[in-house]
């Protein structure tokens, strides 16, 4: 029989007081000292009053799983997004009140108070009997004030945090594309990343990352559903269609909390004058929301356009399957796009991303090895980098290159370039845990993974693939295989790491299926060349010794 919360735990104090907020224990609502209510969807409510009621001491997920959910199957990924949404309230970045112990469960680290001071429960009660409406309106109020008090800079992403309850949250849903032919489906993207990427790097608003936002395509926008399901007070979406030379973009913001109108408007350029339609709506949005944007616009002309658009195919293609094949499409398209604007980034990215994999899986081995791949790859993103030295994707691929090539230190100063240049790339923030985990700073990787997992409620399967990985080094190899069976599809490359797992848990017919998996499209891959691969990279102690044993295990031929 399942219990609940109030059955699994004892009686607690009717308060409980923490680094400046309130928690009423009866009521789940959560309160700063003053009395002003702090946002919390319900399920992460639910969490933090059982860990509030065991105050200073460690809940296990299966516990917290049991109280919150006693009734309905749901993945630990639940838990962990209500706990970023419970540090998000609290300006909690550093997990200093809620704390992950690893393997254990998760701790609040406040005890039970009746020493609450009269103010904080007189205006606990006043805002009681609040409408919603007047609600929104004073958490507006606060939102502006922190906008004004905010600036626009370069800061890096582990610089003081700005409390995500002072700040607007926005979600640039992805653009509907009215284009016919070859054009559909990829300019719409490029206006709503670009959208995205430009407003993240403020510290005036948080922008909620593009994995998640751009779940919803093809929806109907239900503004205050989607709004409570990612933790978001706006909502832009809109439209583009190209028609010839002709570019018309449409734009509009919602209110999260209502679905009300802010602002709309309608761009009628020419297709060279993308970059300028996306600069003019974010100093819009920058406008209508927080602190006003001044800066020269971007260059923008056909030719770079045209550039973004060979850029983006290839990415779509390599998205579809991290294999060989869509490996050698993403090159393809990416020497089209230095055909079409030599002097443009993208296609430098592209091809420095191509050779980082080949590097990486051992692909196009007749052409190059894996040095040499490494080399390439990073004159190519070198390149990018000069080009475009503000593009986070840039600074990215270098520091995966740097990874690849042993350069931790490198790697992991230009992780925090790229993840200062764009804030809300989950996909930067699980990246860079490569480096961590090679050099056995795996605790710090599992944290950063939950990070990106928090601004990212959507998260792609990648991210478990990562987790798997960081867990086999933990040797916590059950929960690295939970981690790689919550993939909605293994991709190939991934099969490698699903060997070694099965490998670690002795399950020796898995690993040798998962390994054939793998070598179809790595066939060259051996023992002596895994360990030539790593043995400079791979430092963390024991590790790649550990790692060999499971790959003999598993088959792979010496």
């Amino acid at each position: 029989m399942s219990r609940k919360a109030p059955e699994i735990f004892p009686k607690s104090a009717e308060t409980i007081t923490f680094g400046g907020f309130v928690f009423l224990a009866k009521s789940r609502e959560l309160r700063t000292v003053e009395g002003t209510a702090v946002d919390l969807r319900s399920q992460s409510a639910e969490v933090l009053s059982v860990l509030a009621v065991r105050a200073g001491e460690i809940v296990s997920k299966d516990a917290l799983m049991r109280a919150v959910w006693p009734d309905t199957f749901v993945t630990d990924d639940s838990l962990t997004q209500c706990i970023a949404d419970i540090r998000r309230a609290l300006g909690d970045d550093e997990h200093v009140i809620v704390e992950t112990l690893p393997k254990r469960g998760y701790r609040l680290n406040a005890g039970p108070s009746d020493a609450v001071g009269p103010n904080a429960i007189a205006g606990t009660e006043r805002v009681r009997t609040r409408s919603s409406r007047r609600n929104v309106i004073l958490a507006a109020i606060v939102l502006v004030a922190a906008a004004i008090g905010a600036y626009y800079g370069a800061e890096t992403w582990r610089a003081v945090p700005v409390r995500s309850t002072d700040i607007p949250r926005i979600a640039v849903l992805p653009f509907e594309d009215f284009s016919t032919g070859g054009d559909r489906g990829y300019l719409s993207d490029a206006v709503a990343e670009g959208i995205i990427t430009e407003l993240s790097r403020s510290k005036t608003y948080a922008v909620i990352a593009r994995n998640s936002s751009f779940k919803y395509r093809g929806q109907p926008v239900d503004a205050r559903q989607i709004g409570d399901e990612l933790g978001v007070d706006y909502l832009l979406e809109g439209s583009q269609q190209k028609i010839g030379d002709q570019l018309k973009v449409t734009a509009q913001l919602l209110n999260a909390h209502d679905g009300s109108h802010v602002w709309a408007n309608t761009y009628n350029r020419e297709i060279g004058d993308l970059f300028v339609i996306q600069e003019k709506i974010i100093r819009t949005l920058a406008d209508r929301v927080g602190r006003r944007i001044e800066r020269p616009l971007r260059r923008s002309d056909a030719a770079q356009v045209s550039a973004l658009h060979y850029h983006l195919m290839g990415i779509a293609e390599i998205r579809k399957d991290n294999s060989a094949e869509r490996n050698a499409l993403l090159r393809q398209f990416s020497l089209k796009a230095i055909e079409a604007d030599p002097n443009a980034q993208f296609g430098y990215i592209g091809l420095a991303w191509s050779y980082r994999f080949d590097a990486t899986f051992g692909w196009h081995e007749q052409e190059h090895n894996r040095d040499e791949a490494l080399k390439l790859g990073a004159e190519y993103a070198d390149k990018a980098i000069l080009l475009a030295p503000d593009d986070a994707e840039a600074h990215n691929v270098r520091a995966r290159i740097h990874t690849e090539a042993g350069e931790i230190e490198q790697a992991l100063a230009r992780f925090d370039q790229a993840i200062e240049l764009n804030p809300s790339n989950s996909n930067i923030l699980a990246g860079s845990t490569d480096p961590l985990l090679y050099v056995g700073r795996t605790d710090e990787a599992i944290d950063r993974i939950e990070q990106a997992k928090g601004i990212d409620p959507f998260h792609p399967d990648w991210f478990h693939w990562q987790m798997g990985w960081a867990l086999w080094e933990k040797n916590d190899c059950g929960a690295a295989l939970t981690a790689m069976r919550k993939m909605s599809r293994i991709q190939s490359g991934a099969y490698r790491m699903l060997a070694g797992i099965h490998a670690c848990l002795g399950n020796q017919r898995e690993a040798k299926e998962a390994l054939a998996v793998f070598l179809e499209d790595s066939p060259g891959e051996s023992i002596s060349k895994e360990r030539i691969e790593w043995e400079k990279i791979w430092t963390a102690p024991g590790s790649l010794d550990r790692w060999i044993e499971h790959m003999r295990f598993a088959g792979l031929p010496e």
